[in-house]
Parts: structure tokens; C-alpha cells; sequence
């Protein structure tokens, strides 16, 4: 009989430093948490981990005999770009390269403060955890949540948010106004 995992107990999705009190590492993180509004260190370790997921993953393909290596290597690439943390025409050497703030840079938190849609990185947290961001109008309310290069244009204010409301009389209000120039 194989035994299985308490499914109210999931498997850790992260794996803090091994050297956790390094001065360096320390004020590394406190920079990076507060750059991009994480909450704790949890949500900067579980991005640190899917970047050294990817480099493993990478270095492994480097080992495979060539005509092996090349499908895998097209896969790991194209879902990156997918992603939207690397290039098009990105190659392994990109990939191993890959750190926790290519992943940061993809947070839906992030794209929130950088489309405009809020005035700071914590106000961007604080509307999606609320309920007024969706992408392509499905309400999501994790900050975390990685959003793909093709969803990026859609991320915009909930349908039936008052936030829609406002910004939508903001912007005819603000096209009257060319009008009459």
C-alpha cells in the first residue's frame, strides 16, 4: 500500500539559505522585500527556489548527449519565454544565469505598480489582495502569482470593482479634454 501525504499538509514549495545569518545575504533580501512589497522572506525563498529549479534543470541539459538535449533545451527555453522572464532568442547560458529577480519582476504585484494601476508597490498588494485586479477579467487575488508574457496586456482593474468605475470616468473625462483643445 503506498502511502500518501496529509493533504492538508503540503509539500514546501521553498528552501531557506543554507547559511541563513550571512550580512551580506541579510541586507540582500531586506532590499529585494522591500523594492518589490513581500510580505516576508518566504515569498523571496520560493522564488529563489523556481530560479535554482531552472538553473538544475539547465546544467542537466548541458550533460545530455546532443540530439536529446536539443527538444528538452527548445521546451525549457520556450516555457521560459512563456513566462516571460527570458528572451526569445535566449540560449542555456541565459538560463543559468536566472535569479530570483527575473521571477520578481513577473509578480503580478509588479506589473499592478508598473502598469499604473497603483502609487506604490504595498497599494498594488493591498488592491489585488482585495479583489480589484483581474486578468482578462478573472479576478486573481495572490500578489504572487507569476503572470505569463501573453496575460501581461490583460492585467487590468476587476469588472466590478468601484476602481473600474473610476478610472473608466477618469479617462472620458480626460479625453474631453483634448477634445476641447
Amino acid at each position: 500500500m503506498a502511502l500518501m501525504g496529509d493533504p492538508k499538509k503540503p509539500r514546501k514549495k521553498w528552501e531557506g539559505p543554507k547559511h541563513p545569518w550571512i550580512k551580506e545575504r541579510l541586507l540582500r533580501e531586506i532590499d529585494l522585500m522591500g523594492k518589490y512589497g513581500l510580505r516576508n522572506k518566504k515569498e523571496l525563498w520560493k522564488l529563489e527556489t523556481l530560479a535554482r529549479y531552472f538553473r538544475h534543470r539547465a546544467r542537466g541539459l548541458l550533460a545530455l548527449p546532443p540530439e536529446v538535449r536539443a527538444k528538452e533545451e527548445k521546451a525549457l527555453l520556450s516555457r521560459l519565454h512563456q513566462l516571460g522572464v527570458l528572451p526569445e532568442n535566449a540560449t542555456l547560458d541565459d538560463v543559468l544565469g536566472l535569479t530570483a529577480e527575473h521571477f520578481l519582476e513577473r509578480r503580478l504585484q509588479t506589473i499592478v505598480y508598473k502598469k499604473g494601476l497603483a502609487r506604490s508597490i504595498h497599494e498594488a498588494r493591498q488592491l489585488i489582495v482585495h479583489g480589484h485586479i483581474a486578468i482578462a477579467g478573472r479576478r486573481i487575488r495572490s500578489p504572487g502569482y507569476l503572470v505569463k508574457r501573453d496575460e501581461e496586456d490583460l492585467v487590468d482593474y476587476a469588472p466590478t470593482s468601484p476602481l473600474a468605475k473610476r478610472a473608466k470616468e477618469a479617462g472620458s473625462e480626460s479625453e474631453e479634454s483634448m477634445e476641447s483643445v
